[in-house]
């Protein structure tokens, strides 16, 4: 039950954290500096990564 919990709470977070990098990532300020620069901010990175990263991990924890 408890590996469960901790699974639900990780597909959560990931979820939230992939919708907050992609966010980031889509913002006005990013896509200047994308055209300007072609560098993509690393909170974005990070958040997508991660995102998908802690979903992953929930998803293999509620089976």
């Amino acid at each position: 039950m408890n590996n469960k919990i901790i699974g639900i709470v990780l597909v959560v977070v990931g979820v939230a954290l992939a919708l907050w990098g992609y966010n980031i990532y889509d913002s006005a300020t990013s896509q200047v500096t994308r055209v300007v620069s072609g560098d993509t901010p690393i909170e974005a990175w990070g958040g997508m990564v991660g995102g998908v990263i802690a979903l992953l991990i929930g998803i293999s924890k509620l089976k």
